[in-house]
């Protein structure tokens, strides 16, 4: 209890700095993330960098006519799908935000959706919510919601091809007890078991628990070559990790996106080395201009980092080409600045971008990570799989 009365507390401090941060400006974007909560160690470069696309459209000064953008930051929590609606809700109706960046967890980014933004008229593009049941076909966005990380369904895959590149036939899963953890292991297993892996257990762990022996126990019993944990590093699934390690259960474990950062290498340093994962990203032409773009302001390798910067772009280059700020009108647009044909768009090159569309001219909007939307707002999405070397997340390849 006092936990969630602390985090709370920020939530309020944070929200209400953050409504200083657009004062003054001719256009606001909600920036909701959870920056408190289970991945919290991700989330503070996630908004610098959508921060960082505003402030370089707002400098070029070509914006519809000149047009300023500010974000206003707000608190998804990524677990409390009440909270993050209310949040999402101040957004709209105090704030007056024409659109939001984010969420970034499934759970919260559905309610968010469902509750706020189509009942509302506002575009969504989320940088991290991954779950196969956000895809359009599976919920009735009217054509508002977006994302530039991929669904977990191609997660799925991609981690079925690592684990059998690596002789790993048999393993155990643990996924945290929400929309990203069971959509994924879902859509993890039924890839594994159909290129003839074989799944020894599939089981779910809550988060914020001091001591997880028990589900490690049973996960134990069940046995395997490795043991995939689909949770968060700030969260239950670093509690699961540290339980395997110390009771001898599990040395080596493959971890999809929501456990990898920073703090997984600051946790566990080389009692985990060998272990794999995946998370999304790309070595592309984009992805190098992003991170030297950057520089040390903020880690720009982070996970769904450099998607965040494009998620912001996109909002903003759609209004361009629609000419307007109207999430109505504007969210027609996305597509079209996303993909071919037009002038291909790198990091930094947003007022380039912004004079072609007001010329009449299209872009391609190919950004930090290789941006391409297949039908309809989804992400067709790449991946940088590691390994954990000498206690360091290190790449192997892209995918």
């Amino acid at each position: 209890m006092k936990k969630l009365l602390l985090a709370s507390a920020a939530s309020v401090a944070l929200t209400g700095a953050a409504h200083a941060d657009g004062h003054g400006a001719d256009i606001k974007l909600g920036i909701i993330l959870g920056f408190t909560g289970p991945i919290e160690s991700l989330t503070p470069s996630m908004g610098d960098a959508a921060e960082l696309a505003m402030m370089e459209v707002t400098d070029s000064g070509l914006l519809l006519g000149g047009k300023s953008v500010a974000g206003v930051r707000a608190d998804s929590t990524c677990i409390d799908a009440a909270a993050a609606t209310a949040a999402a809700e101040r957004l709209v109706t105090a704030d007056g935000v024409k659109g939001i960046m984010g969420a970034d967890c499934s759970g919260v980014t559905g309610a968010i959706l469902n509750n706020v933004a189509v009942a509302n008229g506002v575009v969504m593009i989320s940088p991290s919510a991954t779950s196969p049941g956000l895809s359009h076909n599976n919920n009735e966005d009217n054509g508002l919601f977006f994302r530039t990380a991929p669904s977990d369904a191609r997660q799925g895959v991609v981690m079925t091809e690592v684990l059998m590149e690596e002789g790993i036939k048999e393993v155990a899963v643990t996924y945290t007890n929400n929309d990203y953890g069971k959509g994924l292991a879902d859509s993890f297993q039924a890839a594994f078991e159909a290129a003839g892996g074989t799944v020894t257990i599939s089981a779910a762990h809550e988060d914020g628990k001091a001591d997880y022996s028990a589900e490690v126990g049973a996960l134990a019993s069940a046995g395997g070559d490795r043991l995939v944990v689909a949770g968060y590093v700030d969260q239950g699934g670093s509690g699961i990790v540290r339980a395997a390690l110390d009771s001898g259960a599990f040395d080596t474990f493959h971890f999809p996106d929501g456990m990898i950062g920073a703090k997984l290498e600051e946790n566990f340093g080389a009692e985990i080395d060998g272990s794999t994962g995946q998370h999304p990203g790309t070595d592309s032409d984009g992805a190098s201009m992003f991170t030297e773009m950057v520089g040390d302001k903020f880690d720009a390798t982070s996970p769904f980092t450099p998607e965040s910067y494009d998620a912001a772009a996109l909002i903003m280059l759609a209004m361009q080409a629609a000419g307007s700020d109207d999430p109505n009108v504007y969210k027609e647009k996305v597509m079209d600045v996303a993909n071919a044909p037009g002038e291909q768009i790198f990091p930094g090159e947003l007022a380039k971008a912004l004079e072609i569309i007001a010329g009449g001219g299209d872009v391609d909007y190919v950004g930090a990570t290789a941006v391409e939307l297949i039908g309809p707002g989804e992400s067709a999405g790449n991946y940088r799989q590691i390994v954990i070397k000498d206690g360091k997340i290190t790449t192997v390849k892209y995918r």
